[in-house]
């Protein structure tokens, strides 16, 4: 029987101590109980830092962000992978504030991804539509974007690979090249196809949501719980090859941002589901990620890189886990994963925010984008301002952020 969210996420707070145990996240946050008041004035002051930056910046805003450049956003029309996230946020600070002008602008940002519902050519519409488009109608009651991300789902789910059981990550359907390509990341846009399927009562959705997730189950988490960011398979027999990276380190280390894509991704599937495998992958990612933070809570860019602990951080990735861990700590009714949760988030507000910036567009610095190609060091990503508001809004406002991207479990 599943335990309540609300129940458990109260209680979690209140808790004065946690009991030593064999975990990485339990024995992270065994003393972090008695900072729990600080930390929470904290992330209300980063939350409310995040709604005045959007309030400022947003009035300019004609594309969609997906990075910056000397501390300005960078701009795709299309929206890129991207695009999800700046309506998202602008949700998110709507939840917080209650300002109008955020729920209008969150509208027309959504809207200018109606295009991209027909995109067959990639993995990511979960994170185009679901922060987005699925927001928009729980938050309106407006048909007309619950049909869009059904059309979205629809589009994705024309990338799966019966033979393999996969979702192909990228290029075209008649592109040959990365045809047998699976990346960690895909485990974040299932939740698109669960969407559709209670929505539809079509189980075929969940279906090849729950073969992909069962396949990265398979062939992703080595025995210590870490993962890599890419596994290859043979397209036309659906044969795995082996595994293999494009912005972790190598094909053996691990990658921070795609090891939080896949705790989160896996604890999602676990509340679509109610299958224990997933939670118990869900775990073990995160007990491995847990275990190799830094002392500052700020994730480097690859756990397993060569000069880290001391590598260039990547502030999404801590973002990204924390949601992930107060999820986790909800499915499994251990306080401790949502205290290194707080910590992630408080590490971030305090050390990650753009407040020493007059001409910053971002909320979050600190992150990296792809630093095996050089791309984006030490800049801010639209995701990393996403995940801190929705982190933050699940501690101050999980009634809220519920409303918005349904936190229930099956």
């Amino acid at each position: 029987m599943s335990v309540s969210r609300r129940t458990v996420l109260a209680t979690a707070a209140g808790a004065a101590a946690i009991c030593a145990t064999s975990t990485p996240a339990e024995a992270a946050g065994a003393t972090a109980a008695p900072a729990m008041a600080p930390n929470l004035r904290k992330l209300r002051a980063a939350a409310d830092y995040a709604v005045d930056k959007l309030r400022t910046v947003a009035p300019d805003v004609t594309a969609f962000p997906v990075g910056t450049k000397f501390e300005k956003w960078a701009y795709s029309q299309s929206g890129d992978w991207v695009g999800g996230f700046w309506p998202g946020t602008l949700w998110m600070a709507w939840l917080h504030s209650k300002d109008a002008a955020f729920r209008t602008w969150a509208l027309a940002s959504a809207q200018k991804l109606a295009p991209r519902r027909h995109d067959t050519g990639t993995h990511d519409l979960g994170f185009l539509f679901y922060p987005s488009w699925v927001t928009a109608w729980r938050l309106t009651g407006d048909d007309r974007w619950r049909t869009g991300a059904l059309q979205a789902a629809d589009s994705l789910i024309q990338r799966y690979n019966p033979r393999g059981r996969f979702i192909r990550a990228w290029g075209a359907l008649d592109d040959p090249k990365n045809a047998g390509r699976v990346i960690i990341d895909t485990m974040m846009n299932l939740d698109l196809l669960a969407f559709a399927s209670r929505q539809t009562g079509d189980e075929r959705y969940l279906d090849i949501a729950v073969e992909h997730a069962r396949t990265t189950q398979r062939v992703f988490p080595r025995p210590d719980g870490s993962t890599p960011h890419v596994y290859d398979f043979d397209p036309d027999s659906g044969a795995p090859i082996g595994p293999n990276t494009v912005q972790g380190y190598s094909p053996t280390s691990c990658w921070s941002r795609g090891q939080a894509w896949g705790l989160y991704g896996f604890t999602t599937m676990y509340r679509r589901t109610g299958n224990p495998e997933f939670l118990a992958t869900a775990r073990a990612l995160a007990d491995f990620a847990v275990g190799a933070l830094s002392p500052d809570h700020v994730p480097v860019w690859d756990y397993r890189a060569p000069q880290q602990p001391h590598d260039i951080k990547d502030a999404s990735a801590g973002a990204i886990m924390a949601c992930g861990l107060l999820d986790l700590s909800t499915a499994t009714g251990r306080p401790a994963y949502r205290e290194v949760a707080l910590r992630l988030l408080t590490a971030l507000s305090e050390t990650c925010l753009t407040r020493n910036s007059a001409r910053a567009d971002a909320v979050v610095a600190r992150c990296t984008r792809n630093r095996p190609a050089e791309d984006g060091i030490e800049i801010s990503l639209p995701y990393a301002d996403y995940y801190l508001l929705e982190g933050i809004l699940r501690v101050l406002r999980p009634q809220d952020v519920d409303r918005a991207i349904d936190l229930s479990t099956v």
